[in-house]
């Protein structure tokens, strides 16, 4: 039995028009059929891109065209979901107003000095703030599944991984911004009742280099067969 082209295979070539509208040029048929990297230098691998990326606090001012973030987010909307409720919601804001008011709800956790993330949410040329639906991820027959309740959060956290994958593979920076006033946010987004703010992220060039940050070892997060067993 022969074995079709890649380039007449619709998942492939769908792949390919989600690679061209997040400004990254398609995938070779040919070169992957050979086991080249296709896409040159902007097509990470996803363990690369997983090890690589950082959380960026200073951005330069440069702008992100609208069809990299449309390409950025198509990789959030993509994520898994709780019974595929795709309960997220992404408000982009360029607005330089309103950006410094979503800063001023940021928290600092040492007196007397500004968040470093409020200061990014400021710099940068746009923030995303996720939100999410309630009572639907963790919903069944619209009753809690699990002692674990609304799966919200969990299900936010799936796509925004996504998207910070995605910036951070088309040459851009995010930090993941939890510690701020959701519900003063909410207000100033015009965000409606049934919907909360879960986190929120600036998106732009990076103008720093973070160091690699420490990870504990396999032996130290992983068990075998019952909590706190370590391979033989």
């Amino acid at each position: 039995m022969s074995i079709p082209r890649l380039d007449t295979i619709p998942a492939f070539r769908h792949n390919n028009a989600l690679r061209m509208a997040a400004g990254f040029p398609p995938h070779d048929a040919g070169a992957v059929v050979r086991g080249r990297r296709p896409g040159g230098e902007t097509d990470l691998d996803v363990m690369q891109a997983i090890r690589d990326r950082r959380s960026v606090r200073r951005y330069k001012p440069d702008p992100v065209s609208d069809q990299v973030v449309n390409g950025i987010l198509e990789a959030a909307r993509w994520a898994p979901s709780w019974a595929n409720t795709q309960c997220w919601r992404f408000v982009v804001v360029r607005d330089g107003e309103t950006k410094e008011k979503l800063a001023g709800t940021v928290i600092s956790l040492a007196p007397g000095r500004e968040n470093r993330a409020g200061i990014a949410i400021r710099s940068a040329p746009l923030v995303i703030v996720a939100c999410a639906e309630m009572g639907k991820s963790g919903y069944y027959k619209g009753e809690k599944a699990t002692d674990k309740g609304d799966w919200f959060m969990f299900d936010v956290a799936l796509a925004m991984q996504n998207l910070t994958l995605a910036a951070h593979a088309a040459g851009l920076g995010t930090v993941h911004v939890g510690l701020f006033n959701a519900k003063e946010a909410a207000g100033i987004l015009g965000v409606p009742e049934g919907v909360v703010v879960v986190e929120m992220t600036p998106l732009g060039y990076a103008d720093e280099k973070p160091a690699t940050p420490l990870r504990k070892g396999i032996a130290e997060i992983v068990f075998h067969d019952r909590y706190g067993r370590s391979r033989v």
